[in-house]
């Protein structure tokens, strides 16, 4: 008040609430860089098992896992005793939503004839035909396997919940499918023996 300046008071409000900002998103930053190294693995396998093995969904849900610490990063602190038990209940809360949906919206197959093979030039059209011609030597069994595993890239467990069978079944037709299908691409040129 006597001619000097208070250089926090000089400092315009937006100015000191960016630089905050600014600090507060590093160190935000630098909590979800941690959390990564330090429960990454261990959420994933975590995730995984709860899922049945669906890896894919797993990292799916680290993700949202992670976001919803970031979220919360000023709460939870880098040091925080709390932060694991919040993690895990995160991750097995997520996954519990995950298995609500695929109730609600169960899986639909799609008739092999109705997939979309539609590409750009007339040589993949051509090999996508033979391709369906193929899959139409396979036995029901055969086409349902590939077209969950492979059309609607659908996990073991995801496929053997969906055809009421046990995971192993799902991988030998899915091997013997697969095999089948390559003999019949063979036959018809597509693929070299």
């Amino acid at each position: 008040m006597n001619g000097t300046l208070d250089a926090s008071i000089a400092t315009p409000a937006p100015a000191r609430a960016h630089a905050r900002h600014a600090a507060s998103d590093t160190d935000c930053d630098a909590f979800i860089r941690d959390l990564y190294d330090q429960y990454g693995p261990l959420l994933v396998r975590y995730a995984a098992r709860l899922l049945d093995g669906d890896w894919h969904k797993a990292e799916d849900v680290l993700q949202e896992t992670a976001t919803r610490a970031w979220k919360h990063a000023r709460f939870l602190g880098p040091r925080s005793e709390h932060i694991r038990p919040w993690l895990f209940t995160v991750v097995r809360n997520l996954v519990i939503d995950h298995h609500r949906a695929r109730q609600i919206r169960p899986l639909e197959l799609m008739p092999t004839e109705e997939l979309d093979a539609a590409w750009d030039n007339t040589a993949s059209t051509l090999t996508s035909h033979v391709v369906l011609e193929a899959l139409r030597d396979l036995n029901e069994q055969q086409r349902t396997v590939i077209q969950l595993m492979y059309y609607l890239e659908c996990s073991v467990a995801q496929a053997a919940e969906y055809l009421g069978i046990p995971p192993g079944t799902v991988k030998s037709r899915a091997f013997y499918a697969m095999r089948a299908l390559r003999k019949g691409l063979e036959e018809r040129g597509v693929i070299g023996e």
